[in-house]
């Protein structure tokens, strides 16, 4: 159950970046449920390998790199999914970093904490 409520929380922070972004777009609520979930996987899988590869650059920039592979995944996903389009590297950096604040905040709203 944590794990639908994580997809559907990750995938209303898309829709809301989506509308405050120019040049990041989502068609619609599936589209933004499709692209929530390919991002989750690009970024587990790919974004993974590549966090790992690039760390002591990571390290170099006091973490601003993972801002860059995060940017790059994001541009990765919407090659995937039809009606989520992200135009250019820049709409992805923002994005990228707004996703991650919007997405925390969600999270600490409505996801119940474990006891």
């Amino acid at each position: 159950m944590r794990l639908l409520i994580h997809w559907f929380i990750s995938a209303l922070a898309l829709w809301i970046v989506a509308h405050v972004v120019p040049g990041i777009s989502v068609s619609g609520p599936a589209a933004a449920l499709i692209a929530a979930l390919v991002i989750g996987l690009v970024n587990a899988t790919l974004g993974l390998l590549l966090k790992v590869l690039t760390f002591p650059l990571t390290i170099l920039t006091l973490g601003l790199f993972w801002f860059v592979i995060n940017a790059l995944m994001l541009e990765l996903a919407s090659g995937f999914v039809k009606g989520f389009e992200v135009h250019g590297f820049i709409p992805a950096l923002i994005g990228a970093l707004l996703l991650g604040l919007v997405n925390s905040i969600l999270q600490a709203i409505f996801v119940p904490k474990r006891s």
